[in-house]
């Protein structure tokens, strides 16, 4: 019996979770999953730039199962992107960061989790915040 899959840790959720080529209805399209674990492993590889070794901690696994997504999450996107197929970003195995944050707004401060355009301050319901590293 194989061993159960770790949680892989993601650090802020997708803003946006479906992508489609323009111009085609979507009932006429073929549906590509991508995991939230997937867009994970790109963010940090090759939008943030990092190594894979690096990527492998933030994420909290190992650098073998780090290449092995991150290579399914490229071979996914690629085929999408020359098929032309809609991409939907869901579901995956994974348990999201806690992060300190800052309101600009108002200056309030407190924990929580990262979505680029739902995270809002729980005082004053600002969206305009800052991680603050510690």
């Amino acid at each position: 019996m194989p061993r159960p899959r770790k949680c892989r840790r993601v650090e802020q959720l997708p803003g946006y979770t479906y992508f489609k080529p323009a111009g085609v209805p979507i009932s006429e399209l073929t549906e590509v999953v991508l995991s939230v674990e997937e867009l994970e492993a790109v963010r940090l590889k090759d939008l943030v730039g990092n190594e894979h070794g690096a990527c492998a901690v933030r994420m909290n696994i190992s650098r073998p199962t780090f290449h092995r997504v991150l290579s399914s999450a490229r071979q996914k996107i690629a085929r999408a992107l020359v098929n032309g197929e809609s991409l939907r970003v869901e579901g995956g195995n994974f348990k999201l960061a806690q992060h300190k944050l800052k309101c600009v707004i108002c200056g309030h401060q407190w924990k929580g989790t990262i979505c680029r355009r739902r995270t809002l301050c729980p005082l004053c319901y600002g969206s305009e915040w800052q991680r603050i590293e510690s």
